[in-house]
């Protein structure tokens, strides 16, 4: 269950994934240096428009895609801060695949597997957690989140 894992935030802080019983949570692998990574522009408009309904974005930055993150949380940090004003909670860098992948990453790829295999497959591959910890979706990493917004809203109500 999603509750039981815990991570590292990017100051360095232990998360436990119990703080977001009861809400709905998109997790979501980033990159600070990829075509996609404007999407940090859309994750925030979201989590600004829902975060009082109980809604959260957990976003765990990541190299495993051509090297498209930067190498330290400081950078990554000031990165998401000053290029777009990034309020939701941002992990340390992790791997999303491979036999390094952080555990929270294996059990949601046991959960929700991808189009022909469960390995993520790019940077901003998105997945969907309900009030209760179960994970009810995964996205593609060209699905933009304004797409994922009435999916969330269900799941709030």
């Amino acid at each position: 269950m999603f509750y039981k894992f815990s991570a590292i935030n990017i100051r360095g802080k232990e998360i436990s994934m119990n703080e977001y019983k009861d809400k709905v949570v998109l997790v979501v692998n980033t990159a600070s240096k990829c075509g996609l990574t404007p999407q940090f522009k859309e994750l925030e408009e979201l989590y600004q428009d829902l975060n009082n309904q109980g809604f959260e974005i957990l976003g765990f930055p990541c190299g495993q895609f051509k090297n498209q993150e930067l190498e330290n949380s400081d950078e990554i940090n000031n990165f998401c801060q000053i290029n777009y004003g990034v309020t939701f909670t941002i992990f340390e860098k992790i791997d999303v695949n491979g036999e390094n992948a952080h555990p929270l990453y294996k059990y949601l790829k046991s959960e929700a597997k991808g189009f022909l295999k469960s390995d993520i497959k790019w940077n901003f591959t998105k997945f969907l957690i309900d009030k209760n910890g179960n994970v009810v979706k995964r996205y593609a990493p060209t699905t933009l989140p304004k797409k994922i917004k009435k999916d969330i809203e269900e799941l709030i109500k």
